[in-house]
């Protein structure tokens, strides 16, 4: 197109005093502007730009010449997007410090990545994203029954990085529906699933739905029956991001191989802020009405929903790390059902020369004496139950203490088509249960307590031998 333009550093701001013949031809590119006579835009010392689609018609001007030929403009490359193979970063990720994870991370999403954060030891997180130097954003749910303690917590870490949380809610008529049809702790009688659903994974999954990643504080050693196996990145497989559909969000776990007693010392090192929970015995930090705190002996999940069965404390937000079989095996109440037949692949616990193994027909056996010649203490226990696992040192101290004393020690496997049987003649409520079978009286005596310290447990036999 043949333009004739001058600037407001050619020309006078009074006018155009000079001759056509007496201006140089500027230059725009590599393209000289025609010097022939034409009639001048005047361009004040702010100049405007207009600026057009590439596919805009231009608008026809008789006092230009028709276009003598036709300029093209470039084409630009199609952007090609390779997908990642995050099984592979995962695998090349395995043995990299939380920070190099948290770096890798925040590098690759931008905005379109955030930190999840519960109110518990997921100030880590924080912590980690702020070492990193980059930009980062932070989001929990607000699930309307969190304890006081933690809305102080979410106001101190705000203030100490200077960052806002961004909260998420249930949703209000969904909230009024559950409580007024079914009170305000339906959870207590059939399990914590529903409510768990209204209150936190309906609104995670709307926050989700505004991102293509999301970075989580979940570790292996959280739960070793729904958490032993996850990787530091994956590709999420319950959840969907920006783009919708299966693989368009990516989960972050940067700490996943850290103890939680090495996550501990970092927090208490790097001077953060904690929830003040934390110092009256709460480690996994929930709603109020489900979490409260453990006792010696006790795995730190125990403190979550613990009227339920240990096998898949889960509230839903991770559901992706319960193995489809698992999953399939959860009741309507959401407890842990038995693994089918007892699982074969699970090693066995609480083996000790001074712990008598009991078959159906022992335990059934013991249950119908009125006159036995020695008490009995046996537990009822699962192997693949955390919480039995945690307990199981102090269980072999204590068979170890009572060889000899009158009192046998035994274990009978209460899961799997044991299960019913269990808590119908047994008094099985959830893994493990402890029970006192006393010399004579054909009904044993249920261990009321949760402390599975090895003196709690001497203090019960020794009240009843």
């Amino acid at each position: 197109m043949a333009l004739s333009v001058s600037s407001s550093s050619t020309i006078p701001a009074s006018g155009f005093s000079r001759s056509s013949q007496e201006l140089k031809a500027p230059q725009f590119g590599s393209f000289k502007l025609l010097d022939r006579p034409t009639t001048f835009v005047n361009v004040s010392s702010q100049r405007r730009c207009a600026v057009k689609p590439l596919n805009a018609e231009p608008k026809r001007n008789d006092s230009i010449v028709p276009l003598a030929a036709t300029i093209s403009a470039p084409e630009i490359a199609e952007k090609v997007e390779v997908e990642e193979d995050y099984g592979k970063l995962a695998k090349a990720l395995e043995n990299g410090s939380p920070l190099e994870i948290m770096d890798k991370a925040l590098e690759k999403f931008g905005d379109d990545i955030a930190i999840a954060f519960s109110g518990a030891e997921d100030v880590a997180l924080i912590e980690y994203a702020k070492l990193t130097g980059r930009p980062f954003r932070v989001f929990s749910l607000d699930t309307g029954r969190l304890n006081p303690e933690t809305y102080h917590f979410f106001d101190q870490v705000e203030k100490h990085y200077g960052i806002r949380i961004e909260y998420m809610f249930p949703d209000a008529v969904e909230v009024q529906g559950l409580v007024r049809n079914k009170g305000l702790f339906s959870f207590y009688e059939d399990g914590h699933q529903e409510c768990c659903r209204v209150r936190k994974v309906r609104p995670l999954r709307r926050a989700l739905k505004g991102l293509r990643a999301w970075i989580t504080g979940q570790r292996k050693d959280q739960s070793p029956g729904t958490r032993s196996e996850i990787p530091v990145v994956q590709v999420d497989p319950v959840f969907e991001g920006l783009d919708g559909g299966a693989g368009s969000l990516i989960k972050w776990n940067p700490v996943a191989n850290v103890d939680g007693e090495d996550v501990w010392k970092f927090l208490l090192t790097m001077d953060v802020p904690v929830n003040s929970l934390h110092s009256k015995g709460y480690i996994s930090i929930g709603c109020e009405p489900c979490t409260r705190p453990v006792l010696p002996g006790q795995h730190e999940r125990e403190g979550r929903w613990w009227w339920e069965d240990a096998q898949a404390k889960e509230c839903g937000l991770h559901k992706g790390n319960l193995k489809q079989g698992d999953a399939a095996q959860l009741n309507g109440n959401g407890n842990g059902a038995a693994h089918a037949n007892g699982t074969a692949t699970v090693a066995d616990i609480f083996n000790s020369e001074n712990v008598v193994n009991l078959s159906r027909p022992g335990i059934e056996n013991l249950s119908k004496l009125e006159n036995r010649k020695e008490a009995w203490v046996v537990v009822l226990y699962a192997p693949w139950c955390q919480f039995c696992q945690g307990m199981e040192a102090s269980y072999v101290e204590l068979a170890d203490k009572l060889a000899g004393s009158g009192v046998k020690v035994g274990k009978f496997r209460a899961d799997g088509d044991q299960k019913e049987f269990s808590r119908q003649e047994l008094q099985l409520g959830s893994f493990p249960t402890i029970l006192f079978f006393p010399k004579h009286s054909s009904r044993p005596i249920k261990y009321p307590s949760e402390k599975r310290d090895v003196d709690s447990l001497m203090t019960f036999v020794n009240a009843l031998r």
